[in-house]
């Protein structure tokens, strides 16, 4: 039997059953995510259905599904997911111009027939689960805190080149965050003075900030008042800094909790350390990458891996022509943003992967991010077959020959440097043409007079 549920966020679910042949025994069943309901639903099968007979396919609607899906598979259904693309391509094909929550749960009854290879099977909780849930969150927050740091970078330039030198470049760093939530006025800063300025910093920075560092800031403050006078609204300009910087400092505060929380979730879930023993993978990004990948054992294949990571590029092929674009990102992009992270790491400490670099910017002529993304794809190949086998990472030269991380290293500074010149010239990227934010200038004047040159005389239209 097969199960069709077109899942629904607040209005009701709809379902359609269909038999191994794609005949519908029923269709268009209204139920919500009640137990009542599912229990009314599950009783509609065929007497004498067994439970591991029945395929329930649904889309991953947001979160809806997840429920779902828990409560079928403890009832012995199988259950499956649909790409929403496929399905919407397959109810497209059967009824152009008609889209309707009944017709999308028929479609997803008779998928199983029409492109079994589209079914995806749903072992875990998904969305439910508490690592795969956190990573995702803790690299939301950092994005978050990101933002706020370039707007506060942002407003610190209004008070001129002296703040950046005072408080050093990174502002991600407590103390100058602690600082601007509470004197970003020049003139409090001026007030407060050079010892009250200097035990504040102290106190803040556990010593490493002192008097002299106070002389630093109210110097600053002073150029401040030289460079603005009295016409800059100090007080309202301060409000606006303590703001951004409180909340760079909450979101500071919950990244911290949040990563302890995802280091203990890690030991549970990877208690052999088989992540940590990656080269370029720490804590952080060892829980990232299990977390949204989950459990390996689940793909056909090391290359369905490889594809769900959204990194495999694209390919146009048809004869004897074939031709390679970018990556597809049609996966996880939590789990492409780690694996980049990795890479560009890994490539330091293994000499294989660095192998891999050095080949891809030196002879292919690569881009640097196109080099990493290549090394990435390998590197999450090499990570699941350690997971599936239950083994540690081993670093080795490119002949197979086991080596140690020092030895990793100085064989990568002896025959896999990159120069600067080189690495500058893949970096680089050619600019559209066309004037935009960071050319304003026009690639060339406009065009004053005619098109051409000299007029042409109108000839007459031959309509014979």
């Amino acid at each position: 039997m097969r199960l069709g549920i077109d899942v629904a966020c607040r209005a009701a679910h709809q379902a359609s059953l269909a038999d191994a042949t794609g005949r519908y025994l029923w269709s268009g069943r209204r139920f919500r995510t009640t137990v009542e309901d599912l229990e009314r639903l599950w009783a509609m099968l065929p007497e004498g259905t067994e439970p591991s007979s029945v395929t329930v396919v649904m889309e991953p609607t947001r979160n809806a599904w997840v429920p779902l899906a828990a409560w079928f598979r403890r009832r012995g259904a199988v259950v499956v997911l649909v790409p929403p693309e496929q399905s919407a391509d397959l109810r497209t094909y059967y009824a152009k111009h008609t889209k309707s929550d009944r017709l999308d749960s028929r479609i997803l009854a008779r998928v199983p027939l029409l492109h079994p290879e589209g079914l995806h099977n749903a072992t875990g909780l998904g969305p439910g689960d508490a690592l795969r849930r956190a990573v995702k969150l803790r690299s939301n927050l950092v994005k978050r805190r990101t933002s706020i740091l370039a707007r506060l970078d942002a407003l610190l330039e209004l008070l001129g080149p002296g703040w950046h030198a005072a408080l050093g470049a990174d502002l991600a760093n407590k103390t100058p965050l602690r600082f601007l939530a509470h004197y970003a006025d020049p003139h409090q800063v001026i007030r407060l003075g050079r010892a009250r300025l200097g035990r504040f910093l102290a106190r803040h920075s556990r010593g490493s900030w002192g008097e002299d560092k106070a002389d630093q800031v109210i110097t600053a403050a002073r150029e401040t008042l030289r460079l603005w006078s009295e016409e800059l609204d100090y007080p309202e300009l301060a409000d606006d800094i303590a703001i951004e910087a409180r909340l760079a400092l909450q979101l500071t505060e919950e990244i911290k909790e949040l990563e302890d929380r995802i280091a203990a979730l890690l030991t549970k879930a990877d208690p052999d350390a088989i992540l940590r023993s990656v080269p370029g993978v720490g804590p952080v990004l060892a829980a990232q990458i299990l977390g949204r990948l989950g459990d390996p054992h689940r793909f056909t294949s090391l290359a369905a891996i490889r594809s769900f990571s959204g990194l495999v590029p694209k390919l146009d092929s048809s004869g004897r022509s074939a031709r390679h674009g970018g990556p597809t990102k049609s996966g996880d992009a939590c789990l492409r943003e780690a694996l980049f992270m990795a890479a560009d790491q890994a490539r330091r400490s293994d000499p294989s992967l660095a192998a891999k670099y050095h080949r891809l910017m030196t002879e292919a002529g690569k881009h640097h991010n196109s080099a990493l993304c290549h090394v990435a794809t390998t590197l999450l190949t090499r990570i699941a077959a350690c997971l599936r086998r239950g083994e540690h990472y081993h670093l080795t030269d490119t002949d197979g020959t086991p080596v140690t991380t020092q030895q990793a290293r100085h064989i990568i500074a002896q025959r896999y440097t990159i120069s600067a010149e080189l690495r500058t010239a893949r970096r680089t990227t050619h600019p559209a043409p066309g004037t935009g934010r960071r050319n304003k200038e026009s690639r060339r004047a406009p065009s004053t007079g005619p098109s051409t040159p000299t007029l042409r005389a109108r000839q007459p239209l031959d309509i014979r």
